[in-house]
């Protein structure tokens, strides 16, 4: 079983909004304060890329550049839950999204080999 499950996916038409949230599949799996969870994303023919990440003890946020401005990621510890915010959506933001979390990724949050965990994905559409 896959430790991360992603939800909130779908399809939409261009300027729209999601929220994708992340929570882990079962109870036993702790985000401990030095994890980023990230959003990634492959789009059709392309690599799977950084979109955003949040340090869970900082709250520090990261985003891409392509993102910059239009999503939001924000976490609840509350929840055990990362969400990510899309507004604006772009055709170019039609993509699987996944949730991961990196055990340490303050100084490594870009880079996908240091995330442990992961989950199945979502399919992000934006389309008119």
């Amino acid at each position: 079983q896959v430790p991360l499950v992603e939800s909130g996916g779908g399809s939409v038409q261009p300027g729209g909004s999601l929220t994708l949230v992340c929570v882990p599949s079962e109870p036993t799996f702790v985000i401990y304060s030095s994890y980023v969870i990230g959003w990634w994303r492959q789009r059709p023919g392309k690599e799977r890329e950084f979109v955003s990440g949040i340090h869970w003890r900082l709250n520090k946020k990261y985003y891409s550049e392509s993102v910059k401005g239009r999503f939001t990621i924000s976490r609840s510890a509350a929840d055990n839950a990362v969400a990510l915010q899309m507004d604006a959506l772009e055709p170019e933001d039609t993509a699987r999204y996944y949730c991961a979390a990196n055990p340490d990724g303050r100084l490594s949050y870009y880079d996908e080999s240091q995330y442990r965990y992961w989950g199945q994905g979502t399919q992000v559409t934006v389309s008119s």
